[in-house]
């Protein structure tokens, strides 16, 4: 066996062939967990094997005993510490990744005997290292001792131990931090540690704090890091100690030690404008993450210490240094973004004080966020035309998604900055624009813009006075770049409302919203400003209608734009005719859509190739999406409210709704499309979605087409039945079902929509309980869901409980097959669902049956007792009114039958 194991371990680090090296790994997984494991993996520890072996004997130790300590009998504990120590001791000057392996084991060990069996584990730690002897030299000892003490919090967190141990642990480990800690402090401090001791010593720190050990005890060692700091060797690794030590959850509680860390941090001043001087992007990294740090996490207790607000003050401000750093992000810098979230945690903590604080804390903070504003669009600044060219596209992502960062720290800022800021960023914009500033940059104009933009976005700005000067300002903008036009594009689009309530400054904006629509590089910038101005102002708009719509069909014939944007745009047009008279509503449709039919009746003669597909799922789209916005009942309740004289207060105008009229119209010539591609599924579902965008926006207004409709839809779906189909299907059921006179062709569809969805089972009886068994959740969800609907009926028609009746046992086979492993324990609440509608709605049926089909021996699981299934029943009968007790035993049944009850697994259900 032992031969077979290293053939087996030579087979996975060093065979070429994949699949090999995946049989060997199966196999020696079976073999980490085997009784064996313990005699072989000593031996594979022996001096003479290659490291790769040795360390697959430590990993099979750990694993026997983090996973299987329940299998060591409690008198060798003793033997299995005292070889994983002398191990230890061998591996202290050999292979790194054996020793850490072996440390793993014995802190295991370690959890798994304290605090009882093994009371005092660490100092016996620490004694069994510092004697002398062994032939092994003292740096070695103490670098294998770091390594303990560090896995051992490590072990901790992962460790698979049951709650109440972990409590029990946890606290015998705090305990022990008053031993560790001064051993940690002496070897930082002492001259001669060498440096990989000191970078050890930074670990270990980092990995006790995990376990929320008192900042006040570990005072003086984290003020120690701060002198490694200037050691380029140690930086990152005390970096990381001391955020590890600021950010733990309890460090709070310990203000005085906050208090005495504020001018450690302010004396990395110095060495963080050096970095940024010379251009050492990782060191004002590690300074802004120390900062950020101890200002993000503790901005409350710190502004509370009123008589300390300098100090906190002069941190805000290095905080402030940090966020404009010099160098546009990503490229030069990569630390501006770390401060953002500071910026909100200080402003809620401001403003969470009563009315008499916050004014005084505003006294002092205002004008820093009012610094805050001017940085941060400094920062969002675009670079020269001639950098931003040499960026890569990743390079330019993150630049977009930290601008997005940016923007919703503004909109944020807003807040506490209020109205000022508006009139602020306006008057900036004024002084640009009117040449009082010589010479600035389209960079600057953009920024200011884009700060309104990220304002106006989400806030109503309704009440703001310098809205009328800012509109007056753009077409003053000389446009003369693609990033310029595109936020002009959508800083027009975030007014859109405002608009909406002056619509006499709409002339001034809406032709460069028209010009821009000629642009591809503005395709999305101006298709979606258009958009959003049609849907807020549409009742201002009938003036413009006729050019709108030309420039519109102008741009699609020259197919200037992508298709989203084409989708988009006849939203637009959808939101724009529903304001007009039915008449000019028809006319314009027949202007617009009559080149898209003429080309589609082109297509549907040609024969079906991948390119005419494209085509045709195009045109059936742009009309969908025409569909989807024109809605003509919404004027007579929105005239009213319009600043626009009211266009109706009479009921809609008689005859048919102008998009039924269209619909009517190309019936036919959708007939014919759907006749050649009615097995291609994305066509189907193309034309099903003209249909039902239609109904859901139209509602009562769709009937005239009901009945040809349903007959289409019959026809598809006796043919080739495909999901959209059963979609639509669902929609007209829903909306017209109750109506009387729509009332046969909906029943005959759904008839024959039944029919041949059961026929594709071709199950006969109990095809209904097949869909349990389907491997897809949503599926079967569905099919739980059908029967808790279904159930509650048994009493009032007949019919429904003759079928339960009769097949009600079949399903209650189902159901507990389910549960007892043949469906994802993810669904057990369904099923769990379906047994509570059972018992409440058919008690003596189901008394009957869950005797009859748990009598079969195995069944629903070979793990599960006579007795167990007894139990289960008699809760399961007992529970007629609380549904979460039902799901709360099937929920222990299920585990039962797949032998998990009492496992690590059953833990995360």
């Amino acid at each position: 066996a032992f031969s077979r194991l290293q053939a087996a371990l030579h087979q996975l680090y060093y065979d070429p062939n994949i699949e090999n090296k995946n049989l060997a790994q199966k196999w020696l997984m079976q073999a980490q967990v085997s009784p064996q494991a313990w005699q072989f993996s000593w031996a594979l520890l022996s001096p003479d094997k290659v490291p790769e072996i040795q360390y697959f004997g430590a990993s099979a130790l750990h694993t026997k005993i983090s996973r299987y300590w329940s299998d060591i009998p409690s008198d060798q504990y003793e033997t299995l510490k005292t070889q994983l120590f002398s191990q230890i001791a061998c591996f202290s000057s050999g292979s790194k990744m054996v020793l850490t392996r072996l440390c793993v084991a014995l802190a295991s060990l370690a959890l798994n005997t304290m605090p009882e069996a093994w009371p005092g584990a660490v100092p016996e730690m620490v004694r069994v290292f510092q004697e002398e002897g062994g032939g092994v030299d003292g740096r070695a000892r103490c670098l294998a001792l770091l390594e303990l003490l560090t896995v051992l919090p490590e072990e901790f967190q992962t460790s698979r131990l049951p709650q109440y141990r972990k409590g029990q642990v946890r606290g015998a480990l705090g305990r022990e931090w008053g031993s560790v800690c001064p051993l940690l402090q002496q070897l930082l401090r002492r001259g001669d540690s060498p440096g990989a001791v000191k970078a050890r010593v930074l670990r270990c720190l980092s990995s006790w704090v995990l376990l929320d050990v008192p900042l006040s005890e570990s005072e003086g060692l984290v003020e120690d890091c701060f002198t490694a700091l200037p050691d380029p060797e140690l930086f990152d690794t005390a970096v990381e100690a001391i955020v590890n030590a600021i950010s733990q959850p309890d460090s709070q509680r310990y203000v005085n030690t906050l208090l005495k860390l504020v001018p450690q941090v302010l004396s990395l001043q110095d060495q963080l404008r050096e970095a940024v001087q010379s251009g050492d992007m990782e060191t004002s990294h590690g300074i802004c993450r120390i900062a950020v740090a101890l200002g993000e996490n503790h901005s409350r207790a710190l502004l509370e210490q009123v008589e300390h607000w300098q100090g906190f003050l002069a941190l805000v401000n290095m905080i402030m240094f940090c966020t404009g750093i010099p160098g546009h992000y990503p490229v030069n810098e990569t630390t501006s973004s770390l401060t953002l979230t500071f910026w909100y945690t200080l402003q809620d903590d401001i403003m969470s004080f009563d009315s008499e604080r916050q004014a005084v804390y505003l006294q002092v903070y205002r004008p820093v966020y009012f610094q805050l504003v001017d940085v941060l669009l400094h920062k969002a600044q675009f670079p020269s035309d001639q950098e931003y060219a040499t960026w890569s596209s990743d390079e330019k992502e993150q630049f977009r998604i930290y601008r997005v960062d940016i923007s919703d720290t503004l909109m944020y800022v807003y807040e506490m900055l209020g109205a000022e800021l508006l009139s602020n960023l306006y008057e900036k914009l004024g002084r640009i624009l009117t040449n009082t500033e010589p010479a600035s940059s389209w960079q600057h104009t953009e920024a200011l813009l884009y700060g309104f933009q990220s304002i106006a976005e989400t806030i109503d700005v309704n009440y703001s006075d310098v809205i009328p000067g800012l509109i007056g300002l753009i077409p003053r903008i000389n446009i003369n770049n693609v990033q310029l036009a595109d936020t002009v594009m959508f800083t027009i689009g975030a007014l859109a409302e405002w608009l909406a309530d002056h619509p006499v400054m709409l002339s001034s904006v809406l032709p460069l919203v028209l010009q821009a629509l000629g642009n591809p590089d503005l395709s999305v910038s101006s298709v979606s400003t258009l958009k959003k101005i049609c849907r807020e102002c549409k009742y201002d708009l009938p003036p413009y209608a006729s050019n709108i719509v030309a420039v519109s069909q102008e741009v699609l014939i020259k197919q200037i734009h992508k298709t989203s944007q084409c989708m988009w745009l006849m939203q637009a047009l959808g939101f724009l005719l529903s304001a007009l008279p039915v008449e000019e509503i028809l006319r314009n449709l027949h202007s617009l859509i009559t080149p898209y039919i003429q080309q589609l009746e082109k297509l549907a003669d040609e024969t079906p190739n991948p390119s005419n597909k494209l085509a045709i799922i195009h045109i059936l789209g742009l009309l969908s999406n025409l569909f989807t916005t024109l809605d003509i009942s919404k004027q007579e309740d929105e005239s009213g409210e319009s600043t626009a004289p009211p266009i109706k207060t009479a009921p809609p105008p008689p005859g048919p709704n102008p998009v039924v009229v269209v619909l009517q119209q190309v019936f036919a010539l959708i007939q014919t499309v759907l006749s050649k591609w009615l097995n291609d599924s994305q066509v189907v579902e193309a034309v099903c979605a003209i249909f039902e965008k239609s109904v859901k926006t139209l509602l009562h207004d769709f009937a005239p087409m009901v009945s040809q409709l349903s007959e289409m839809l019959g026809q598809m779906y006796s043919t080739i039945p495909q999901a959209s189909a059963l979609d639509l299907t669902r929609q007209m059921v829903h909306i017209f079902a109750s109506e009387t006179e729509h009332f046969p062709p909906i029943k005959a569809l759904f008839e024959l929509v039944t029919s041949v969805t059961l026929s594709i089972f071709q199950q006969g009886r109990g095809s209904r309980v097949l869909s349990l068994k389907f491997p897809e959740a949503p599926t079967v969800k569905s099919t739980c869901l059908f029967f808790t609907e279904l159930l509650p009926h048994c009493s009032d028609v007949p019919p429904l409980a003759r079928v339960v009746q009769e097949d009600g046992k079949l399903l209650l086979q189902a159901v507990i097959e389910a549960i007892g492993g043949g469906s994802s324990r993810g669904l057990m609440d369904q099923f769990a669902e379906v047994l509570f509608s059972l018992n409440k709605h058919c008690f003596s049926l189901l008394t009957m049956w869950l005797k009859e089909v748990l009598q079969s021996p195995g069944f629903p699981s070979t793990r599960v007792t006579s007795e167990q299934k007894d139990t289960f029943t008699q809760q399961i009968l007992r529970e007629r009114v609380n549904k979460r007790r039902v799901k709360d035993i099937v929920k222990e049944f299920t585990l039962v039958c797949r032998g998990l009850h009492g496992t690590e697994y059953a833990a995360d259900y």
